[in-house]
C-alpha cells in the first residue's frame, strides 16, 4: 500500500516541464519534495490530485494503493480527494472559503465522503480544531477566515485537510507566508499529527532548514528533473547534487543547524 509516482511527465504543448520524476511514499512515511522555484514540485502535487492547470497534460504513472490516477475522470478523482489523499496549500487565505464559517468548512470533507451526517459536523469540528491546536476552538468554529491570523488560518486549513481521515497528505510550501515563530509551531503540527495519524506525508518546500525538520527522505528537483534521491540526513551531511550543496549552504547562511524535532524513526523503503 503507497503512493507511487513513476516516470511522471507534465507538458503544456510542445515544452516538458516536469521530466520522468519518480518517487514512492507509504502511509506513515514522511518525503519531501525541494527545489527551487520553477522546479515542478507544485506541478508535481497538483499532477497527483488531478488539478493541473489548463493546457497541461501528464503522463507516465502515478498509483494510489495499486490504482491508476492519470487519466481517470473528474468525478472519480473528486470521490478521491480529500477522503483518500488530501492537500495543504501554500496560502490559506485563497484556500479557505470567505462567506463560509470556520466550523463548516473543517468538517465538510468529512460530510462530503459520507463520513458525518450534519449533527455529527459540530462535534467533529470542534475535535479537529482542538487537535490542530486552535486556540479557544469553540469560539474560532464560530469566526470567518479573516477573523483569524495567517497562523490560525493554516491550522484550519490542515484540520480540513484530516477531516475525512486520509491515508495520504499533501503540504505544498504551508509554512512559507509565515513568520518564523509560526512557521515552527506549524511543523510541529504537522509532526504530531503525521505521527498520531500514520499518514503518508509528501512535503514541499524550497527550504532545507524546514526540510530537515519534517522529512525523512528528500526528492530534490532541479529544473522538472530529479537530480538527487535521498535521505535527509544525507543530504545535509553531503549533498551530491549541484543544487543539493547549494540548498545547504542557503541554510548555512541562515544559521541553520540540523536538528529535527524529535519522533520516531520512520522509513521511507
Amino acid at each position: 500500500m503507497s503512493l507511487i509516482v513513476e516516470n511522471l511527465r507534465i507538458d503544456f504543448g510542445a515544452r516538458t516541464v516536469v521530466h520522468e520524476v519518480s518517487f514512492e511514499v507509504s502511509p506513515g512515511a514522511r518525503l519531501g519534495l525541494i527545489g527551487e522555484s520553477g522546479s515542478g514540485k507544485s506541478l508535481t502535487a497538483l499532477a497527483i490530485l488531478g488539478l493541473l492547470p489548463e493546457g497541461a497534460r501528464a503522463s507516465g504513472s502515478i498509483r494510489l494503493d495499486g490504482e491508476e490516477l492519470l487519466g481517470r475522470p473528474d468525478r472519480e478523482l473528486a470521490a478521491i480527494r480529500g477522503d483518500r489523499i488530501a492537500m495543504v496549500f501554500q496560502e490559506p487565505r485563497t484556500a479557505l472559503n470567505p462567506l463560509r464559517r470556520i466550523e463548516r468548512q473543517i468538517a465538510e470533507p468529512a460530510r462530503l465522503h459520507g463520513r458525518l451526517s450534519k449533527a455529527q459536523t459540530q462535534v467533529r469540528a470542534l475535535e479537529l480544531a482542538e487537535l490542530v491546536g486552535l486556540p479557544e476552538p469553540a469560539e474560532m468554529l464560530r469566526r470567518y477566515p479573516h477573523e483569524l491570523s495567517g497562523g490560525q488560518r493554516q491550522r484550519v486549513s490542515i484540520a480540513a485537510a484530516l477531516s475525512a481521515g486520509p491515508r495520504y497528505l499533501l503540504a505544498d510550501e504551508p509554512t512559507t507566508a509565515l513568520d518564523v515563530t509560526v512557521q515552527s509551531e506549524i511543523l510541529n503540527t504537522f509532526d504530531s499529527l503525521v505521527r498520531e495519524s500514520g499518514s503518508g506525508l509528501v512535503f514541499i518546500t524550497h527550504d532545507l532548514a524546514v526540510l530537515a525538520k519534517i522529512a525523512d527522505h528528500a526528492v530534490v528537483l532541479a529544473d522538472g528533473r530529479v537530480v538527487e534521491s535521498t535521505p535527509v540526513r544525507a543530504l545535509l551531511e553531503a549533498p551530491q547534487s549541484e543544487l543539493g550543496r547549494r540548498l545547504l549552504a542557503a541554510a548555512r547562511r541562515t544559521a541553520f543547524r540540523p536538528a529535527p524535532i524529535a519522533r520516531e524513526e520512520s522509513t521511507n523503503d
